[in-house]
């Protein structure tokens, strides 16, 4: 073998090896991309399901049977009270079970500078039976009863009640041309969202929809609860 056929030979096993290099390296780009891949179906597989597993079903009050939307005085609005506790999880208590929460409210409700009455009977059905939320008197005394520990809202009562009430609405007026929905607690402003009020004993709560110079003057801090209640 001459020196120009071994040079000959020197250089095409270097082509090959460089031809092996660049086929090797184009396989690991292929692997590195497509575990890329698998890794964000992955992750967008899991943030879909976690979202799933947290997302709330409670239903909006959009949802809910025979919703009072007109102009006060709202009635006791019994109809449709069944499918409103289904709707929002709340079943009615059963005539043998204990009441292991039993705690009351006082409401207040003000529209347009003017008293609105909170009914009697609200939550009460013979056919459906008590709502762990009703009324008994037209005096405001909301009573909480509850066969296990867990917290109530405001947003539950007046959804028992089958009023609309939202952030912005009470019934059929929305906030608008300044006047807007207001919720005191024992005189104090509530600046959450009214829905989601915790109940607890012995609250004084004013819900006023209209113009600041419509709201009553001094906003009640309190209420004399009968005895026993």
């Amino acid at each position: 073998m001459n020196a120009q056929q071994a040079r000959r030979r020197r250089e095409a096993a270097r082509a090959r090896q460089a031809a092996r290099r660049r086929r090797e390296r184009r396989r690991r780009l292929g692997v590195a991309a497509l575990l890329a891949v698998v890794l964000v179906a992955g992750i967008g597989g899991l943030a879909v399901s976690a979202a799933g597993r947290h997302r709330p079903a409670a239903a909006g009050q959009g949802a809910l049977a025979d919703l009072q939307t007109g102009p006060a005085p709202w009635g006791a609005n019994t109809a449709g009270l069944a499918q409103r506790l289904q709707a929002i999880g709340v079943p009615p208590l059963s005539p043998v079970e204990g009441a292991v929460i039993h705690i009351h409210q006082h409401l207040d409700l003000d529209v347009n500078g003017r008293q609105v009455t909170v009914p009697t009977g609200i939550g009460i059905d013979p056919e459906v039976g008590y709502a762990p939320l009703h009324t008994h008197d037209p005096n405001g005394v909301i009573h909480v009863e509850s066969p296990t520990v867990r917290t109530y809202t405001l947003g539950e009562f007046f959804a028992v009640w089958g009023v609309r009430f939202t952030s912005s609405c009470l019934g059929g007026y929305c906030a608008g041309g300044g006047k807007r929905l207001r919720l005191y607690v024992d005189g104090q402003p509530y600046r959450g969202d009214p829905t989601t009020l915790a109940l607890a004993p012995h609250q004084e709560l004013v819900v006023a929809f209209g113009t600041a110079a419509q709201l009553p003057s001094p906003i009640p801090s309190s209420y004399r609860f009968p005895p026993g209640l």
